[in-house]
């Protein structure tokens, strides 16, 4: 009677976290999506070795965008199980879709509010947290960091 409780429980879990999750990242999907509209006349470059000679800037900074994503409890499942049985990892793949959207966003919206006209060498940095390499655990979060160099230029 323990094992069928133990079982139920896991499946409500299972559920709820999947109900939860996906709509937790439709919403996200959602505001990633309004907010790159909304910063899309800030062009971002990422040039390496030349070609921002032409530039004329009146201020640079570094300007830096920041962000960690969680995995749900049904994801966390779901990849547990492909590392069993092997494949692509899609869950993980949404997650750091989501955590370099994010930091890329929060990039330009700093920058947008000091007035920046462009964001030059625009690099972007991830790393997992939560990995237990001892029992060979999935990460439990992504964090991601975008930063680049934001130019106000000569009027």
């Amino acid at each position: 009677m323990g094992d069928l409780i133990e079982l139920a429980v896991f499946v409500m879990l299972i559920l709820v976290g999947f109900t939860a999750g996906s709509t937790a990242e439709a919403l996200h999907f959602k505001s990633l999506k309004k907010r790159e509209e909304e910063t899309s006349g800030l062009p971002v470059l990422t040039v390496r070795g030349g070609g921002a000679e032409d530039i004329r800037a009146d201020r640079v900074f570094l300007v830096i965008g920041e962000c960690v994503v969680a995995q749900d409890y049904f994801k966390r499942v779901l990849a547990s199980l492909k590392t069993i049985f092997g494949g692509r990892l899609g869950s993980y793949e949404t997650l750091v879709d989501r955590g370099r959207r994010e930091a890329i966003l929060r990039l330009k919206e700093r920058a947008k509010r000091v007035g920046c006209d462009l964001i030059l060498n625009m690099r972007i940095e991830t790393s997992s947290i939560g990995i237990n390499y001892k029992n060979n655990s999935l990460a439990g979060c992504v964090e991601v960091v975008a930063y680049g160099t934001a130019v106000i230029l000569k009027k």
